[in-house]
């Protein structure tokens, strides 16, 4: 007697789940696509960050000799030495995972 409501709440909860599963997978596209924008911008403005600094060690070191001014090239130097670590771990990845997004659908 309650066959057709059985059948009916399990059509339902199925809809609902193929609908969660879809909702699911556009999030997670989304989200992939959203993180690979920010990789890109993070790679091209530490890019854009090593270029400056060395322009400015090579227009300190032009500049003058004086000790502040040597003080400050040290700490310049250390700063772009950390920087290329940096910038070596985020090619370290890029390499490791770089078989995961050769397999990613791109726009």
């Amino acid at each position: 007697m309650w066959d057709w409501a059985i059948w009916g709440a399990l059509l339902a909860a199925g809809v609902a789940g193929s609908a969660a599963l879809a909702l699911v997978a556009i999030r997670v596209r989304q989200a992939w696509r959203g993180l690979e924008a920010v990789r890109r911008d993070v790679v091209d403005r530490l890019g854009d960050l090593a270029a400056a600094g060395e322009v400015t060690a090579e227009k300190v070191a032009v500049a003058g000799d004086t000790v502040e001014l040597q003080e400050r090239l040290g700490r310049l130097r250390v700063s772009l030495a950390r920087l290329a670590v940096l910038r070596a771990a985020i090619d370290e990845v890029e390499d490791t995972f770089g078989h995961v997004t050769a397999v990613v659908p791109r726009k």
